[in-house]
């Protein structure tokens, strides 16, 4: 959040870095990542795991003396409007900002792509591996440990003890998911609000755990009763797509919570979430009152067509932990360990309202601005059965 200078920190090490610049920029760049524009030493594209073309693009880079940053994607792919889009906007702006950096990425389109998309580009000899969500843990481990001269980042994944050769960038995101389940309960007119994820996975839970307790704050604070669908922190039981593409679920699934009386939905679930933003429309078009929050990024930026049934969203600094972790290997100063972004040091926020200004009473706005402050400064520990990893 403004105010908040961004702490880089790796066992005991740590730098103040421009964070916020990114971060503020970002959204402007953002857009242009949704359209398929790219820095010129970028691909405008997904590539595939094409021998010819990755070897000519490393050929060019070296030849030029290119730092070269590679990125894997997810199974979401690089248009997700959410983490994907997220990490290749900040291999983008690292490039934007260092001349000497070139960046590319191959798109993985299921889990059995990861190892020879991660084998790919260390035969390519990449400056940098970026592998982005915690499924690719695990290969990305292997890899590092196969590799120790290969230096690799990772998105949403931490290791214990940490890996010398990884920098493991991950998000504790109970803190602002619990900012959103505060704002859900405080706009919910029916007392019902209702949160999916996309796969159970520790980095969906965590945000999930966070809404769910905010909700129950928020009742605390105002005696109320305001009901959390999809989903219940205590038991760890909950709705999940099994995916995070098939927009269609996501509209399912939403319309269901819609059909029981929720008026605000949280969707996890990355793409699947645009599923849920289309029957949020389709119910307003009916004469329905639904809202709802984007997750990662900021949903008026990545999927502006939607804008005015988003109430805000809750968001992580991936784009600019990536630009980082690019630009600092690039200048020679890479030092592997686990970052943990947070609302203390700028990783975490609430985006603003957009539409909703007007519509989020100023009283409610106060006590977000309040309970922030608290959880900054750890009076209020937000409860989650989620690692943050």
């Amino acid at each position: 959040m403004p105010g908040h200078p961004a702490i880089w920190s790796h066992g005991g090490t740590v730098k103040h870095t421009p964070w916020m610049a990114a971060a503020a920029i970002a959204a402007t760049s953002l857009v242009l990542a949704a359209c398929g524009t790219s820095s010129s030493s970028a691909p405008s594209s997904s590539s595939t795991s094409s021998a010819s073309s990755s070897a000519a693009s490393t050929s060019s880079a070296a030849a030029a003396g290119k730092f070269l940053g590679c990125l894997v994607t997810d199974t979401g792919g690089i248009n997700d409007k959410s983490f994907n889009q997220s990490s290749w906007q900040g291999m983008q702006e690292a490039a934007a900002a260092n001349p000497n950096i070139s960046v590319k990425y191959l798109q993985s389109t299921s889990q059995s792509d990861y190892v020879p998309n991660i084998n790919s580009f260390i035969a390519e000899k990449c400056g940098i591996i970026i592998t982005n969500g915690f499924l690719m843990g695990s290969a990305t481990q292997t890899a590092a440990q196969k590799n120790p001269s290969q230096h690799f980042a990772i998105v949403d994944f931490s290791y214990s003890p940490a890996v010398s050769n990884i920098d493991a960038l991950v998000f504790d995101t109970v803190q602002d998911g619990y900012l959103g389940g505060y704002l859900a309960a405080g706009m919910s007119k029916t007392g019902k609000v209702a949160t999916f994820g996309g796969m159970k996975l520790p980095t969906v839970t965590i945000y999930m755990d966070g809404f769910y307790d905010g909700v129950q704050a928020y009742n605390a604070k105002h005696h109320t009763n305001v009901q959390v669908l999809g989903w219940n922190e205590s038991s760890q039981n909950g709705s999940f797509t099994g995916d995070f593409t098939n927009q269609t679920k996501g509209q399912t699934t939403t319309q269901t919570f819609i059909s029981e009386g929720a008026d605000v939905i949280f969707p996890v679930a990355g793409n699947v979430g645009l599923g849920a933003a289309k029957a949020v429309q389709t119910a307003d078009n009916a004469g329905g009152h639904v809202g709802m929050l984007w997750v990662d990024v900021d949903g008026c930026v990545l999927a502006a067509q939607y804008c005015k049934y988003f109430i805000s969203s809750v968001t992580k600094g991936v784009v600019a932990a990536v630009k980082t972790a690019v630009t600092t290997a690039a200048s020679g100063s890479f030092k592997g360990g686990n970052f943990i972004g947070t609302l203390a040091n700028g990783s975490l926020s609430l985006a603003p309202f957009h539409d909703y200004a007007s519509k989020v009473p100023a009283s409610l706005q106060a006590e977000l601005k309040t309970i922030q402050t608290q959880i900054e400064n750890g009076t209020i520990k937000p409860a989650t059965k989620s690692p943050v990893s």
